[in-house]
């Protein structure tokens, strides 16, 4: 089993809010090390916190885990701007050390380029009418709530967790017409900018496939299917999801590695660069959407 990737995203963490996974993603994070870590927007729920959301320690936790990662293995960490942590917007660009916080990025690894973006920048109701995109959210944090409630009792009955907010988009014909035209979109932009493929969030659908020559990359959510995007040291993709992960087995796998090698506790291994096809001064600048 691999604990040690290249790059890791991660998205739609939503902290600040009921819904979000805040431990899981922490303990997530625990278990793997990367060179780099990209967290592809939608971290921090700024719309939640504004109404009726609150911060807690387990979200305080998730940035702890972070400052670790780069002060312990040297991580490079690239927050992305997405349109629930648009207050970042006051900010951008910024780069402290090991943290960039841009807009979006173009990463190149194994000869491939791919463009980075959390994906509401192609969606039109978000950017154009956002009174809408606010109804929508209280819509999908009813549903968080109601989600809740269900497996609570489902839980009480030895029943596996099930999703319903994910089950309504599936019965719902415009909202799987939207995803699709949405992946379409993204993957026209990729090719646009002379990508071979695009990684995104935002729909809290993951997703590794090809749409027309593309590679379409979608790191999923932390609200419901708690999954992930990681990249091996070969240039090879794979979504984890959380609930399928063998925490017992990684444990092992840890322990019987570093006894190997007669270290008792793990070390850190030296890590390699990873190559983007910008300057490093051009890492933080704004929008990549020059002509």
């Amino acid at each position: 089993m691999k604990t040690q990737f290249k790059t890791i995203i991660i998205s739609d963490v939503h902290l600040g809010t009921k819904g979000s996974k805040a431990k899981e993603v922490v303990r997530f994070l625990k278990q793997y090390r990367c060179e780099n870590l990209i967290l592809n927007g939608d971290i921090i729920d700024g719309w939640q916190l504004k109404k009726s959301g609150s911060w807690k320690r387990k979200h305080t936790r998730f940035f702890n885990r972070i400052l670790k990662m780069i002060e312990n293995h040297k991580t490079q960490v690239y927050y992305l701007r997405g349109n629930h942590d648009d207050f970042l917007d006051q900010i951008l660009p910024l780069q402290i050390g090991n943290l960039s916080i841009q807009n979006d990025m173009i990463y190149e690894s194994q000869g491939k380029k791919y463009f980075i973006t959390h994906g509401d920048v192609f969606d039109s109701i978000t950017t154009n009418l956002r009174w809408i995109a606010y109804l929508g959210d209280m819509g999908y944090t009813f549903l968080l709530w109601l989600n809740r409630v269900v497996n609570h009792y489902r839980v009480k009955r030895g029943l596996p967790y099930f999703s319903l907010s994910q089950y309504v988009k599936g019965k719902v014909k415009s909202a799987v017409s939207y995803i699709d035209q949405y992946e379409e979109e993204l993957a026209k932009m990729a090719k646009s900018k002379g990508c071979d493929g695009i990684i995104c969030g935002h729909i809290h659908k993951a997703e590794n496939r090809e749409i027309d020559g593309v590679h379409y990359l979608n790191s999923g959510d932390w609200v419901e299917t708690m999954s992930a995007l990681a990249e091996d040291h070969e240039g090879n993709w794979q979504l984890i999801y959380y609930n399928e992960i063998d925490f017992k087995e990684i444990r092992d796998t840890q322990f019987h590695s570093t006894e190997e090698i007669g270290i008792k506790n793990p070390g850190i291994f030296p890590l390699r660069q990873v190559s983007f096809d910008q300057t490093k001064d051009d890492l933080i600048d704004p929008p990549a959407y020059r002509q």
